[in-house]
């Protein structure tokens, strides 16, 4: 059976479009010529003739896409793995398929029922015999390539398909003699790009465009030198005659109405079997916990939606649900992916949810040594905003300094092992860094739906909207700040120099006068604005009572920081009565905390900004130290700076004009922010006059 050459096609007696499971077919249904389709396939029928041996399937009654044989099964050597159709409009072919490979001296092998694989649709050989391309993300799953890989003996390759035009992998991958590869890598995710790129050498890559991909040039037949297709642009055909292909085109415009063309009509049951090449498969998988209120949160979707969005595939092994809406539910999960790096990025993702990896009991985290100072190891686990715990020595080990995009060290002191959250520069050799993803899980909140809304104004859950009423939002803020005020807690400001300019600087003051503000953050623009407005009137030289630039006002800000650098500081220029008022007044006469943070744009500057930026994030970090809530306003690098400083648990309000901005912080997953799309000064205005309101202190429920 190893040579000569063979195929196995199916008359079109029964072909016609009958169902939508593909895109092509959409707007087709009984739209295909029966003798067209006839004439088409007769012609191809005839030119694989003249090449090699055909042999034919009887077509069934019932089943119009038969005539697609590619999709029969995969064949190599002896063995002939069936396909398990995803679609029951296709299911029913599976039996015939069946009984011709057992009638035809093949082994046949059989996937669990629910398992899709759609056979040399979804799995092609390369032409070399040195591995097998197999696809997945619309028809087969992944979880069906270490099954081929067993038992055809044969190391499998996993390409994500992510284009749904292109549903099968032969329908925009096609491997050719002498190790070439037609393709279009549109159809494809980055990591299948990479592994496309890093197997097949650039001289050996042909990659199609779109115009010809959609011509299903790449759902070709290759017979040694001839490449059998439906269509290809005169720019194709040369590129193939370059490298020594002759193209054969034969229209097949009626089959294309169903989703397929020359491939798609054909499967190649002569696989040669290479004796030194033995199976091999880069799939992993892994299975998870979650547990929770998983439906009501959403969790369990966007996992899902996760692992399969960053190229992995799931099978979800137990749900049980909560019986009481106050109950928790729980979810085991297999997730598959094609490769460990695949893995690492999906369980890191996972890991945030709150996901654990099973068995937990059996897996500490991986340590590697820091070897040099400031330097991590490679793979090293980067941090997120939620509580972490890692398993060290069979015990859960709780994460201090939890921040985002941080590594996590761990060092053994005379109280026990100690793990904390550091930036990369100060990592210090001796240390240990947790490496990979195993033995790590993060805590996520499991209240009910009762207790999340028990209080009279619970805080507003993780969004963006321009259209939400900001009179609501203010609201709840200024419910949030008095109760943390009157609780002794903290408060921290983030605000850029549009406080000033859109006339906020009033009201800001006023929160930290009347003691809502613990600390305030910012650069040097913000203290020079609101010292020229306190000083001179204006700011960036127009004048904020009339909204008109005064006469040599451009000069004013240097005016203002020459008139601080000739006392020393900010809080020298307040006690000689330099600076009557403004928001730097009132955070030098309350005894407010600030730091302003330097930057190469900065005029002066004041001699209280900080140039030195390590200096200054260290600042930040210690004034963020115990926060509740953190108002960050219209300035975007220094809320994303503070956001990323910031666990979760604390309380964040973004607001600016640029709805760009509050995406960016609410992105964070956090659920305790919120993102108000509005003018920076007429929320501060709000703010005020709602906190005016509250009259009577904050006074906690008693149970």
């Amino acid at each position: 059976m190893s040579s000569p050459i063979r195929f196995l096609m199916c008359s079109p007696e029964h072909y016609d479009v009958d169902y939508v499971i593909n895109p092509w077919m959409e707007g087709n249904i009984h739209k295909s010529s029966q003798q067209r389709a006839v004439e088409q396939w007769q012609k191809l029928y005839h030119v694989l003739k003249d090449k090699a041996i055909v042999d034919l399937v009887p077509p069934e009654k019932g089943w119009p896409d038969m005539v697609f044989t590619a999709n029969a099964g995969l064949v190599l050597g002896e063995n002939a793995v069936l396909s398990r159709f995803l679609h029951k409009e296709r299911q029913g072919e599976e039996p015939h398929f069946k009984k011709w490979f057992e009638n035809n001296g093949f082994t046949v092998h059989e996937l669990p029922q629910d398992l899709p694989f759609e056979g040399a649709g979804d799995a092609l050989l390369d032409r070399e015999g040195r591995w097998l391309w197999a696809g997945y993300g619309f028809r087969s799953e992944l979880d069906s390539h270490p099954y081929l890989a067993k038992w055809l003996d044969i190391e499998v390759l996993s390409l994500r398909l992510i284009d749904e035009r292109f549903y099968h992998l032969d329908t925009c991958f096609c491997p050719l003699a002498n190790g070439y590869l037609l393709y279009y890598p549109g159809a494809f995710d980055s990591y299948s790009n990479r592994l496309i790129e890093m197997r097949v050498a650039p001289e050996k890559r042909i990659a199609i465009k779109e115009a010809d991909a959609i011509n299903f040039a790449c759902n070709a037949v290759n017979v040694e030198s001839i490449v059998i297709m439906n269509k290809a642009s005169d720019n194709l055909k040369a590129r193939l005659a370059e490298v020594n292909f002759q193209v054969i085109e034969t229209p097949l415009t009626e089959f294309l109405k169903a989703g397929g063309a020359a491939k798609c009509l054909t499967l190649r049951v002569t696989e040669p079997v290479r004796e030194e090449i033995h199976a091999t498969t880069q799939v992993e998988s892994r299975i998870i916990r979650m547990q929770g209120h998983l439906l009501d949160s959403g969790l369990i979707n966007r996992a899902l939606d996760l692992i399969v969005d960053n190229g992995g595939s799931f099978k979800v092994l137990n749900f049980h649900l909560g019986e009481q809406r106050q109950s928790t539910s729980d979810a085991q999960v297999s997730v598959s992916a094609p490769s460990h790096e695949v893995m690492e990025t999906i369980f890191s993702h996972l890991i945030d949810l709150g996901a654990v990896n099973l068995p937990e009991d059996e897996r500490d985290a991986k340590l590697q040594p820091v070897e040099q100072n400031g330097v991590a190891p490679d793979d090293f686990y980067v941090s997120t905003i939620y509580p972490t715990e890692v398993r060290i020595n069979g015990e859960w080990v709780k994460v201090k300094n939890q921040r985002m995009d941080g590594a996590i060290a761990v060092t053994q002191t005379p109280k026990g092992l100690v793990a904390k959250c550091k930036i990369l520069r100060d990592l210090e050799v001796g240390e240990e860094v947790v490496v990979d993803v195993q033995g790590i899980r993060t805590i996520r909140k499991t209240e009910s739906r009762e207790k999340r809304n028990a209080e009279e104004f619970s805080f507003m859950s993780a969004g963006v909207s321009s259209e939400r009423r900001v009179e609501l939002v203010v609201e709840q803020v200024a419910w949030e700040l008095r109760k943390i005020r009157d609780t002794g807690g903290k408060v921290v400001v983030t605000a850029g120099p549009v406080v000033i300019h859109t006339g906020g600087g009033e009201h800001l003051s006023h929160l930290i006068r009347e003691g809502y503000v613990q600390a305030l953050l910012g650069g040097n623009a913000i203290a020079v604005h609101d010292i020229e407005q306190s000083i001179m009137g204006t700011s960036l030289g127009v004048d904020m009572s009339r909204g008109i630039a005064v006469r040599g006002g451009h000069r004013h800000h240097l005016k203002a920081i020459n008139t601080i650098r000739a006392h020393g500081s900010i809080a020298k220029a307040v006690e000689a009565g330099v600076i009557p008022n403004g928001v730097m007044y009132e955070c030098v006469k309350n005894n407010v905390p600030f730091c302003l943070a330097g930057s190469i744009r900065d005029d002066g500057p004041l001699p209280d900004t900080q140039m030195d930026l390590i200096k200054a994030q260290t600042e930040y970090a210690e004034l963020l130290e115990g926060t509740e809530m953190i108002l960050m306003l219209s300035t975007m690098l220094h809320s994303i700076g503070v956001g990323n400083m910031t666990p979760a648990g604390v309380k964040m309000v973004c607001v600016d004009i640029n709805p760009a901005v509050v995406t960016k912080l609410s992105d964070r997953g956090s659920v305790e922010s919120v993102g108000v799309v509005t003018d920076v000064g007429l929320f501060l205005s709000l703010l005020v006059q709602q906190l005016d309101k509250l009259t009577s202190p904050y006074t906690a429920e008693v149970i």
